[in-house]
């Protein structure tokens, strides 16, 4: 039997702050109440976001507790997560949204100012049409831009997930060098990582991309049943998540050891970074941040351009979500933010085949490595 918060992620102080600080931003922008549907905000705001099978979505008002609209038949898992009172559940016969507009009436919000996440892969076109249909007084607001800011600064509770997934990644990278080799296959390495993940404490056993090859593009690559053969590189990011919060790590083991090339290489690589990832302290410009990486990387000639960022934000991954890096915070040359204590970040290089990362945090004293792998280039 399901006892009604017996499985909180956080505690319901953190919870509620949370609440507390989308509630500021509804009282500065005028709104009654704010449409939550995206998985990430559902894990972030109400504890738990289910895979978008049906539409669910939750109701956050100005003042008190949200509403949770979602399947009768998630209503366990749902109540073992959750930290507020208010659910409506829906039979999978009757219609969500007719049932969601029938609660935003009841609780007196439709003619209100409703914001909305105008960038939620959950609220179609056909869905966000019958919302203006049914309220036709009411004033709809984009809030999609605070909604992701509430997430870049990560409390200790959620950096302590991020440590724990960060931790698997370096035990599951020694594992994963560990089953590659001459003649064996990039799903040997795979495997190898995947049962790391599932032993060592991750959600899952999804490890991320592994694949071989001997150019640089190949780092999103597919994972091959081919064997390898000597000088290739086996290139491995591995993504385990605790609580879905993702830590990331980059490493290259290079069959039947390195040349000299390729550990002069990786020595650049790894000083270049080494330089951006000293300056990540708080109130750093974003910019300023990536160009150590990227001019440190074509003014030693590795690459004739720089065409991708030089970092991204880590946080809560769910399973029902497309979106598998979070860009919302990112290094490029074009950034216009800064950094603050307690923002998480993928820094990655790569260059003529080789690629290393890191999951980094801002703390108060200076950045700190979440992974503690060595870094260097490791040999199968």
């Amino acid at each position: 039997m399901t006892v009604p918060g017996s499985g909180l992620l956080f505690t319901r102080e953190e919870y509620g702050d949370r609440l507390g600080r989308l509630q500021d931003v509804m009282a500065a922008n005028a709104l009654d109440v704010v449409l939550i549907d995206r998985t990430e905000y559902l894990v972030y705001l109400v504890g738990w976001g289910p895979e978008e099978t049906l539409y669910r979505a939750c109701l956050a008002p100005a003042v008190g507790e949200p509403v949770m609209v979602l399947r009768t038949l998630d209503t366990a898992p749902f109540l073992e997560r959750r930290w507020f009172t208010y659910l409506v559940a829906v039979r999978d016969s009757d219609d969500m949204l007719d049932t969601l507009i029938a609660t935003v009436r009841e609780r007196g919000w439709a003619g209100g100012h409703i914001g909305f996440d105008a960038r939620s892969y959950n609220l179609n076109v056909t869905r966000f049409r019958r919302l203006e249909a049914a309220f036709p007084d009411a004033t709809f607001v984009d809030v999609a831009d605070d909604l992701e800011a509430l997430r870049w600064r990560k409390s200790p509770a959620e950096i302590e997930y991020l440590r724990r997934a960060a931790t698997i990644a370096d035990g599951a990278m020694v594992e994963a060098v560990a089953a590659g080799g001459e003649g064996r296959t990039e799903r040997d390495a795979a495997a190898a990582a995947s049962a790391a993940f599932v032993r060592l404490g991750a959600d899952n056993g999804n490890c991320g991309p592994v694949t071989a090859g001997t150019g640089w593009n190949f780092l999103h690559g597919h994972t091959h049943d081919r064997p390898m053969a000597r000088g290739d590189v086996l290139h491995m990011e591995l993504v385990p998540t605790v609580n879905r919060y993702s830590a990331r790590l980059m490493r290259n083991a290079v069959i039947g050891g390195p040349s000299l090339e390729h550990s002069a290489i990786a020595e650049q690589l790894i000083a270049v970074q080494d330089a951006q990832i000293a300056v990540m302290i708080s109130g750093a410009a974003a910019a300023e941040v990536d160009q150590v990486g990227r001019a440190g990387i074509l003014d030693a000639g590795l690459r004739d351009v720089y065409d991708n960022v030089t970092g991204y934000t880590l946080g809560i991954y769910p399973v029902g979500t497309p979106v598998l890096s979070d860009f919302s915070r990112c290094f490029l040359p074009e950034a216009d933010w800064t950094l603050e204590t307690g923002m998480v970040f993928h820094m990655y290089m790569s260059a003529k085949g080789l690629a290393i990362s890191e999951t980094v945090v801002v703390g108060d004293h200076g950045p700190e490595r979440l992974t503690k792998l060595p870094r260097e280039l490791f040999s199968c």
